[in-house]
């Protein structure tokens, strides 16, 4: 009896330590998670300064993030983020609904880079993200899906974006933004964030540092796969009715 009595605290001061131990590193933790789950679904390095997480509320804050670009776009900086600060609705979760009640994003630096072969570091990055994670309206996790609704408030800060064409570098344009705490209400659709990203374009002066033409052509001559190669190589005559 005294035997099992000692295991049994013994058992009981383990647990205790796992405790703390989670308490004083689970932000350390959630980082180094953080960190492996960007490089395994962008293939680009990253480092993160400060992860921080509420135990009994969920609010999340990124802070000094960088994303660096691959060895064929240079190996550069691709995102320099200061601060991500994001505080979920939980009542909304709890019905796997994604409400946002703010999203603080200060974007210092956002560099495209064109590389030899002409493609941009922007789509290549999207082509490698894998598929199903992004569901329509929503997000999956962990084989759940959670249906977005809504961002109550998006304080956008911008710092400057800078375009990099490594096969002429006559074409590098360096635009600084400078819009600090934009204030967005009510964030649902992607034409919301559409005019969003158009008043900053304004705000720049409509310095266009990503030519359309470029990303589609990058599009168009990679190699297109299944229903999108037939899609490309027989294009629909819009005039043809059946």
């Amino acid at each position: 009896m005294k035997f099992l009595f000692k295991w049994a605290l013994r058992i009981v001061a383990l647990a205790v330590l796992a405790i703390i131990l989670v308490v004083v590193f689970k932000d350390t933790i959630l980082r180094m998670v953080a960190e492996h789950q960007i490089r395994r679904e962008t293939g680009m390095d990253v480092k993160i300064g400060r992860f921080s997480s509420g135990f009994f509320s969920p609010v999340v804050t990124i802070e000094n993030l960088k994303l660096y670009n691959t060895p064929q776009f240079g190996g550069t900086e691709f995102l320099i983020i200061p601060e991500l600060h994001i505080e979920f609705d939980p009542d909304a979760l709890q019905q796997q609904k994604l409400r946002i009640k703010l999203v603080r994003f200060n974007l210092a630096e956002l560099d495209v880079v064109k590389n030899q072969a002409g493609e941009t570091n922007i789509v290549t990055m999207l082509a490698k993200m894998p598929k199903g994670k992004l569901a329509p309206h929503g997000i999956r996790v962990g084989g759940r899906k959670f249906e977005f609704e809504a961002i109550d408030v998006l304080n956008l800060s911008i710092g400057r974006m800078r375009f990099i064409d490594l096969k002429n570098h006559k074409n590098d344009r360096d635009v600084a933004i400078n819009a600090e705490n934009q204030v967005f209400n009510n964030v649902k659709t992607e034409g919301d964030v559409y005019s969003i990203l158009f008043l900053i374009w304004l705000r720049s002066g409509g310095a266009s540092l990503i030519k359309p033409r470029d990303i589609a052509n990058d599009l168009l001559n990679r190699k297109p796969h299944g229903a999108h190669k037939q899609q490309l190589e027989r294009p629909t005559n819009p005039l043809r009715t059946n």
